[in-house]
């Protein structure tokens, strides 16, 4: 749906799952791309995410400040856009945790929703501020803009459950990337294009992705 800008010019409401060729990829396919730097509200965290209040109070505190970032594009800058999708970074001392040892309460991660990049970081403190007014999230003080190079990376869709991963990334880690004379650097980074409140576990799509360099 189209509508104005304070201009009076008709502005598309932009989707970057749609757009961006960072969010592209295919079920049982590993996609090697070069990922450009991209800016994240970010909040850090350790634990097992089914059940560290800190990873649900991380959400508690992102989410608002997104929205308020999308109201405000719309309002004052007459750019509106699909709050992109909740991405996390996962690492742990022993990546195996993730694969043929895995084990949850050893992973520490960085929850994250992208900003576009015609927003400066005037609007995100406003955002911050604006979602502190009344019911303040208790980690909201931690909420930060911060961005994201990654350059080369593998990537593919996961369809099915967060437990049924460990799998996929085995196969990632351990047969696709030595294949291709590459070694895995940076953090595991997953993208969550399923509300899992609304969709049943074997339906989830997560796009899975791991930044690379040569061997």
């Amino acid at each position: 749906m189209s509508e104005k800008n304070p201009r009076g010019v008709a502005a598309d409401k932009v989707d970057f799952k749609k757009t961006l060729d960072a969010y592209r990829a295919e079920r049982d396919t590993f996609r090697i791309l070069d990922v450009p730097a991209t800016r994240y509200l970010m909040i850090d965290g350790h634990g097992d995410p089914n059940t560290s209040p800190a990873y649900a109070e991380a959400l508690q505190a992102l989410y608002p400040v997104a929205y308020k970032l999308k109201f405000a594009s719309k309002r004052e800058l007459g750019r509106d856009y699909v709050v992109p999708p909740l991405e996390g970074l996962w690492w742990a001392e022993d990546m195996d945790s993730f694969t043929t040892a895995r084990d949850k309460s050893r992973w520490s991660w960085t929850m994250m929703i992208m900003v576009p990049d015609w927003i400066e970081p005037p609007m995100v403190d406003a955002a911050i501020e604006q979602a502190g007014a009344k019911d303040r999230p208790a980690r909201l003080d931690e909420v930060r803009l911060d961005h994201l190079a990654e350059g080369r990376c593998v990537q593919t869709l996961h369809v099915g459950s967060f437990d049924d991963e460990a799998g996929v990334l085995a196969r990632m880690h351990h047969e696709f990337i030595p294949d291709q004379g590459l070694r895995m650097v940076g953090t595991h980074h997953e993208v969550y294009f399923s509300d899992p409140r609304k969709v049943a576990p074997e339906k989830l799509r997560t796009l899975l992705r791991q930044p690379l360099r040569t061997a």
